[in-house]
């Protein structure tokens, strides 16, 4: 597979008070809106993880708006690493 400059995968830990807020909800639907795919999933620690691929300028978008999280969310940090694009999902899913 040919590499594309502009395509990558973005894996961001979201810490705070970010479950049973929707969070993952609100994820799903700017990464629908973005057409970036993937997966939101609540880990055992509190956190959630939000793994996408897409263009690297809309992940960047989806990286922001996980540091905002919905309105009744609190983020304390966010963990980001970007990583090479492997176009392993067809839609973005809450796990």
């Amino acid at each position: 597979m040919q590499k594309s400059p502009d395509k990558a995968s973005v894996k961001i830990t979201v810490s705070g008070f970010v479950q049973g807020v929707g969070f993952r909800y609100y994820v799903a639907r700017i990464a629908s809106e973005l057409d970036i795919t993937g997966y939101a999933r609540n880990m055992w620690n509190g956190s959630v993880e939000i793994f996408g691929e897409g263009s690297r300028v809309l992940l960047e978008t989806l990286v922001e708006k996980s540091k905002e999280g919905p309105r009744h969310s609190h983020v304390e940090s966010c963990k980001v690493e970007w990583l090479e694009f492997e176009n392993k999902y067809d839609n973005f899913e809450i796990l």
